[in-house]
């Protein structure tokens, strides 16, 4: 999705690249992908790091790409890293612990 608003419910988190809006998701695919790519044992150490601000710039520019393939945005590492992110770093790395916290949420009310 591009040039619209991402929908938090289905765990979408919008970021702007280059004046582009563009939905962002971690679908199981794009975790799989964040793990190889950070050589992770689990995720829930990457989690953690967010949780407690120890999380790298590396860290960071893997969820987005990773949320940006979940979504079917084919973005190469390359291009990221060369893109004009709107909010500069603190923006990429909000939008990297949203999407991991958005990644894993239960939705409200489910009670499972």
């Amino acid at each position: 999705m591009t040039g619209g608003a991402a929908n938090p419910w289905s765990g979408e988190v919008a970021l702007t690249l280059d004046g582009q809006c563009h939905a962002l998701k971690l679908t199981l695919g794009a975790l799989v992908e964040l793990e190889q790519a950070l050589g992770a044992d689990s995720l829930v150490a990457l989690v953690e790091r967010f949780e407690g601000g120890r999380f790298s710039a590396r860290d960071v520019m893997a969820v987005l790409l990773a949320g940006l393939h979940g979504a079917g945005h084919p973005v190469t590492a390359a291009a990221l890293v060369a893109a004009e992110i709107a909010g500069g770093p603190i923006e990429a790395a909000r939008a990297a612990g949203l999407l991991l916290a958005r990644a894993f949420a239960l939705p409200d009310g489910d009670g499972a």
